[in-house]
């Protein structure tokens, strides 16, 4: 006659997809992390505070990287809320580790470059307002302005190719998957699908390119917040295909 004995579920699971195998933060590192990110996306978010100063951006075809123009009102303060931003998020993502998310190694980079890039944008701010003033735009389009206004456009343009690239690795990696995150994932990209088309068609005309802005800028907020809420949860392993549990009888 058989005899079965009880198996904890860590005795059940391979050794190699252990708890142990997927690295969780200790509770000071979490609180450390989740500290970096919230007061670096509150300095990402200076914009919300433009609204409560009537006149300070003139028109919703105004761009907010053109409110950072030096000699503006506010541009110190604003071009320091972006490098500071950027080097908190790095320090963020940095603290919470590569490894703690399976195969979320290369979303991680392209946050690390989305917030090397957001320090770049700071550190290089335009030096004049391409979004409202005619000339500006026609030099800039002639390569007639100083390298500062091409460092600040490239360092957008990496700004949101890597975070749309983090986005697209994170849908993919949670395709099938009913987590909260998973879900939040893919809220975002379908935003993200909706609204590049209308972002890039306000950069062409010239036409709402603050309130495209605002929109995206809560969307990367968004999905900061879901990345860092995803590497700093406990989570289990996920066996790989063909694999079950050991049966003890």
């Amino acid at each position: 006659m058989a005899t079965g004995s009880t198996a904890t579920a860590d005795e059940a699971r391979p050794a190699h997809l252990s708890a142990s195998s997927v690295p969780t933060l200790s509770q000071p590192r979490q609180i450390l992390v989740w500290a970096l990110a919230i007061a670096g996306l509150l300095l990402y978010n200076w914009w919300l505070l433009v609204p409560l100063k009537p006149g300070l951006m003139t028109s919703p075809n105004e761009l907010f990287s053109n409110l950072e123009v030096s000699g503006q009102h506010y541009a110190t303060a604003m071009q320091y809320a972006d490098l500071l931003s950027g080097v908190l998020l790095f320090a963020a993502f940095l603290a919470a580790g590569r490894r703690n998310i399976p195969d979320g190694r290369r979303e991680w980079l392209a946050m690390l470059v989305f917030a090397i890039a957001g320090s770049a944008g700071g550190l290089f701010p335009e030096v004049c307002a391409d979004g409202v003033s005619a000339l500006c735009h026609e030099q800039e389009w002639h390569f007639e302005l100083p390298v500062s206004q091409y460092v600040h456009i490239v360092a957008g343009i990496v700004e949101f190719g890597a975070i749309t690239v983090a986005l697209l690795l994170a849908i993919r990696r949670t395709r099938g998957s009913g987590a909260r995150t998973a879900r939040l994932y893919r809220r975002i990209g379908i935003g993200a699908i909706t609204f590049y088309p209308l972002l890039g068609l306000s950069y062409l005309v010239d036409r709402m390119g603050g309130v495209m802005e605002a929109i995206f800028f809560a969307g990367f907020t968004v999905m900061v917040l879901t990345q860092i809420a995803e590497r700093t949860s406990h989570r289990t392993p996920k066996l790989e295909a063909g694999e079950v549990a050991h049966r003890v009888a």
